[in-house]
Formats: C-alpha cells, structure tokens, sequence
C-alpha cells in the first residue's frame, strides 16, 4: 500500500530546512529510525555530502538517522533494503538523469508500491508524477527520458505560484506554462502553493498543509480545492 508525503518544497518563508512539515513527519516515519536521503538533484550544485548534512541536522530534531544514498556501494540494494526515503529539491533533470544511470526506478517503484514511506520536495515530488514535463527547472542536462516514477495518476507543479496583480513582468505566468504543457500532453497537472503537500495511502489522496490547489485538466478550465480535498479521481 502507497505510504507518501510530496511535498510543495523543502522550506517556506521565515522557517528553517522541513520546518514547517516536521511534526508530521515524525508521525510519517514512527516506523523507520533510519532514512535513506536521496541527493542527487544538488540544489545550487553543493555535493551530495552537504545537501546529506543539511537532511540530517533537520532530521536528528525528531530523532531520526539519514544516510545519503550515495554511501553505500550498491545504491539499487540501498533502496531494496531501505525503511523509509526521503528524495530533496534541487534540479529535477539532474535527479532523474542520476536514477536512470543508477538503474533506480524500478527499484524505487517497487519499494514504495510495496509501502515504504517516501517523502519527496520540490525535485523529489516531480519525480513522483507522470513526467517531469510540468518542472519548473532549466533542462540543464538530458536524462534518457522525462518519464517519472508513476507513483500518482498525473504530473505535479510545485512551488506554484499566482499571477501578481500590477507586476511589470511580461513573461508567462505558470498557468500559462502548464496551458501550453496540454497543447501536447492530456495528464492533469497539480499546482502545488508552498507549504502545501500531498498525502498518499493507499488508493487516498489528500491536499493537506496550508494552501488550496489549483487542478488544471486536458481541455478544462483550471480550479481550486480546498485543503483537504480527496483528489482520487483525478487521472
């Protein structure tokens, strides 16, 4: 059974690194005292071992072990042998780009189809939808596909953010990117607002955190729901 946490981001305004999600977390992962920590999408390009430090120091509030994946020897075993897996933000093309070479994605897919709890932020909830096709990040390396994990029935924007009123800018808005995403694509896309998440059991999900959603479907016009909202059937 699906056991996940995807997050909007790893940190919101005025709050330390998982600050804001920490509570639920240590209720998330009451069963595991160890966490695997994915860090390959290397936010502002720091090495896996300080984006693994920067894991660990959030994660000792709530008395739990992270270890980076890139530790071990053998990262497909790590994950086959993992009790729960947390996979932080950074560049999404570069995360996916590091499972494929690593042979990670089935491996991946089976823990957590298996019900291994996983926490993904930012880049690491990208990777939990279709494709990678609604990131917001530049395609600064090309992975072997923009196919993702599969774990939800459709893509994810995190870090959504609304028009601004009056601003000067006069680039496209998020709505208008993901607009132009289903000129060729038909999966529903979730813009996820900062502090904000998503929460897997099973065949359940649920908007949980602060912030409504806003839900943009294949030839439908884009709509709000309130936290809380049982997004099931949205596919």
């Amino acid at each position: 059974m699906k056991n996940l946490i995807i997050a909007s981001t790893s940190t919101i305004h005025g709050s330390g690194y998982l600050e804001y999600i920490l509570d639920e977390l240590s209720v998330f992962f009451k069963d595991a005292q160890t966490i695997i920590f994915i860090p390959y999408a290397r936010p502002g390009g720091i090495t896996h071992n300080e984006y693994t430090e920067k894991a660990k120091e959030a994660f000792k509030k709530i008395n739990k072990n992270v270890k980076g994946i890139h530790e071990f020897e053998n990262p497909i075993e790590a994950i086959n042998q993992a009790k729960a897996i947390f996979t932080g933000g950074g560049n999404t093309f570069v995360l996916l780009n590091q499972l494929y070479l690593n042979k990670l994605i089935s491996p991946l897919q089976k823990a957590v189809n298996n019900g291994i709890p996983y926490l993904g932020t930012s880049a690491g909830s990208n990777i939990c939808g279709l494709t990678i096709n609604t990131t917001n990040d530049m395609p600064i390396i090309y992975p072997p596909s923009f196919k993702a994990l599969g774990l939800v029935p459709f893509n994810i924007n995190p870090h959504y953010l609304d028009p601004i009123p009056g601003n000067k800018h006069m680039g496209e808005t998020r709505e208008t990117r993901i607009k132009e995403f289903h000129g060729f694509n038909t999966q529903p896309v979730i813009g996820l607002r900062e502090g904000s998440w998503l929460r897997i059991n099973g065949e359940s999900i649920v908007l949980k955190g602060q912030f409504k959603a806003r839900i943009f479907e294949y030839n439908k016009v884009p709509f709000e729901v309130e936290t809380g909202t049982e997004l099931n059937d949205l596919k």
